[in-house]
């Protein structure tokens, strides 16, 4: 064999380990390429998580949700090196509508403005561009410029002009609601894989939790700040507003507000009759018509100026709403007004009507007030007035409002001593037969002498006492002393001798009316049919079913029953006619110069025929001339009391009226 043979034929030995060299070459390259792989991998893997650290930082740490998305747009920017980042949030009312906002991550120093300020006026709904893809897909979206249409993607034109390749847009998500869009733009063309999907959606979970938390204490404040029942601002809320309109206006001198202080009218007429969820109802049905009053564009205060408005529920059935921006006191009263007019349409609750009107009470800040207290303090008090003066009105607070209140507190807590300290006392307005002069009985008067106060009129002091719950105590004791009183007068006398005794609403409505007289004409003794209750017509239309048991049970223990100033309030005839009284009063105002007023003494003429119809006597009181006894006795008035016999006596004078009378009966005609 040649060398040049012996050359060409390969040694197996060489062959061998050139195979051997070339398999350990390509595993070594194999294992660099791995190795390689999984330092890429595991640099890539530290970057997500490092921007993962950096969302949860930026979540934890933020003041709010507007900066933990500024810094999640900026840790994402980061991270993938995109120049563009913008926050879309997803409108609350419909769920399928983004709001752009103000909240970029922008480092081109202004370059991309013309992009910003376009997308800040697109409203992006779930079938408008990439956000709106995001939105409809709950999925991370992205898109090339090269390959997108402008039909799809309203902004292409702009985002080609800046030399912008690629959009991408993720989700912010709380479960499986879309609460938000974050979206970003690159200068390179990307192909999003699917661990950069992943990451996406991952963020977008922590940042969701960012949002869920941020409902949760808006959820709380508001709670803390909203009646449950309504959802209007409740009374912490309406301080607060307060104060702040009142510190604006010690800053600007200029500026004026205004407090209104609406209360339902008989509201526990609504509760008792029809239930409290009723009640609920019409509250609810009342803060809705409120609201939507104020709401109404053509509102009569906004004449110049757009004005605030907070409406509030205060507890129970009264509202306040604090009027912003009030240039004079006409303007307020054209609100109050239009609430009052608001209000008149009966609401229909189930398949009941319901008729609501309110007292609104209004004070303004023109008068210098320096504590919400006590700005609040007299709308309240101006409400009040406007329910003492006939409810379903407005009143303005004025100086002497105030010192009527302070007048009323004061009465108000020495009440509470004067029985006890026996300052209560009663007097005797004599009842008599006007055809012979003679006393046939007492209406029991209560008077109040207060050792500094003087004299205090019982139309003062009877609605403190009808309002603080002490009329029923001082009612019980009323009674006690008049039937006293009533049974030392009957000892040997040969006439029948009564007593009628007010009784209030009030005592009319509690449960232990009954009890009472009951107890009092038994540890009293006096003659059987001797004692009367006097009664409104209002306090006895005001629950006629109730009325009528508790005059049946009276009656059951002989007790008469009297209407008094019959025919100045609401009068059912149908009522009256099922009702067991006994008496009807003319009410002094039909009396006073009947003489002179025929209107007045054809009024008296119609009682009196409707008594007989009825089979009841008949009383006029505030008899004063004998030009109107002569009418009270010519149309057939069976008592009359007034001055032209007696003034009110007390328990001695009236003890001397009687033995004066006796001694006259006594004497031989």
């Amino acid at each position: 064999m040649s060398l040049i043979d012996a050359a060409a034929t390969p040694d197996p030995e060489i062959a061998r380990l050139q195979r051997r060299l070339r398999r350990e070459t390509a595993a070594r390259q194999e294992a660099e390429a791995i190795a390689e792989r999984g330092l890429r991998d595991l640099f890539q893997r530290q970057q997500q998580l490092k921007l993962l650290e950096n969302i949860a930082v930026a979540a934890n740490e933020a003041a709010g949700v507007d900066d933990a998305m500024r810094r999640a747009l900026e840790a994402v920017c980061r991270y993938t090196g995109w120049p563009l980042g913008h926050l879309l949030l997803v409108r609350g009312g419909d769920g399928a509508t983004l709001d752009s906002t103000p909240v970029w991550h922008d480092e081109s120093e202004g370059r991309f403005d013309a992009l910003r300020a376009l997308s800040e006026t697109i409203v992006f709904g779930s079938d408008i561009g990439l956000p709106g893809r995001v939105v409809r897909s709950a999925l991370p979206v992205w898109a090339n410029a090269d390959t997108a249409s402008v039909e799809e993607y309203p902004r292409l034109p702009v985002l080609v002009q800046l030399g912008l390749a690629s959009l991408f847009a993720f989700p912010v998500v709380i479960g499986n609601e879309v609460v938000a869009v974050l979206e970003f733009f690159s200068r390179e063309r990307q192909t999003p894989d699917e661990s950069m999907l992943h990451l996406m959606a991952q963020v977008g979970t922590q940042l969701g939790r960012v949002i869920e938390r941020r409902r949760a204490q808006d959820r709380l404040v508001h709670d803390a700040l909203h009646d449950p029942l309504t959802q209007l601002g409740n009374r912490k809320l309406f301080l607060d507003r307060l104060e702040h309109f009142m510190v604006r206006s010690q800053r600007i001198p200029d500026y004026q507000f205004a407090v209104l202080f609406v209360d339902l009218d008989r509201f526990k007429a609504i509760n008792d009759g029809l239930g409290h969820q009723a009640g609920d109802q019409v509250i609810v049905a009342t803060a809705e018509r409120l609201s939507a009053c104020l709401r109404q564009t053509d509102l009569v205060a906004r004449e110049a100026l757009e004005r605030d408005y907070v409406v509030s529920r205060l507890g129970g059935d009264e509202f306040t709403i604090l009027l912003d921006n009030v240039n004079t006191a006409a303007a307020p009263i054209r609100v109050a007004e239009r609430l009052l007019k608001a209000l008149a349409t009966p609401f229909t609750i189930g398949q009941q009507q319901v008729y609501v009107t309110a007292s609104i009470g209004i004070a303004l800040s023109s008068s210098g007030y320096l504590d919400v207290q006590d700005m609040l303090r007299d709308a309240d008090i101006a409400m009040y007035h406007a329910k003492q003066n006939g409810r379903a009105r407005w009143m303005m607070f004025d100086q002497t409002m105030q010192e009527g209140a302070l007048r009323r507190l004061t009465l108000e807590a020495e009440l509470r001593l004067a029985v006890d300290a026996g300052q209560l006392y009663l007097q005797y307005q004599p009842i008599i037969t006007p055809q012979d002069g003679v006393i046939r009985g007492f209406e029991a008067l209560l008077r109040w002498r207060h050792p500094v106060l003087g004299m205090i009129s019982p139309v003062e002091f009877i609605p403190v006492a009808e309002e603080v719950g002490l009329i029923v105590r001082i009612g019980g004791w009323v009674l006690e002393e008049a039937c006293r009183q009533l049974c030392v007068w009957q000892q040997g006398r040969d006439l029948p001798l009564s007593m009628s005794v007010n009784i209030s609403a009030v005592q009319l409505a509690g449960g232990d009316l009954v009890d009472t007289v009951t107890r009092v004409l038994a540890e009293s003794g006096i003659a059987h049919g001797s004692l009367k209750l006097e009664l409104t017509e209002s306090a006895v239309m005001a629950d006629a079913e109730h009325a009528l048991a508790v005059f049946k049970e009276l009656q059951a223990l002989g007790v008469r029953l009297s209407l008094d100033d019959f025919g100045t309030g609401y009068s059912s005839l149908s009522h009256l006619r099922r009702l067991p009284i006994d008496t009807l009063k003319i009410d002094r105002s039909f009396v006073s110069a009947m003489d002179s007023h025929g209107d007045k003494r054809q009024i008296a003429e119609v009682v009196v025929m409707l008594a007989r119809t009825l089979g009841l006597d008949v009383v006029a009181e505030g008899v004063e001339t004998l030009a109107e006894l002569d009418i009270l006795r010519e149309i057939g008035s069976d008592f009359v009391q007034g001055y032209f016999y007696f003034r009110p006596l007390d328990g001695a004078a009236a003890t001397e009226a009687l033995a004066e009378q006796g001694a006259q009966r006594a004497r031989p005609a």
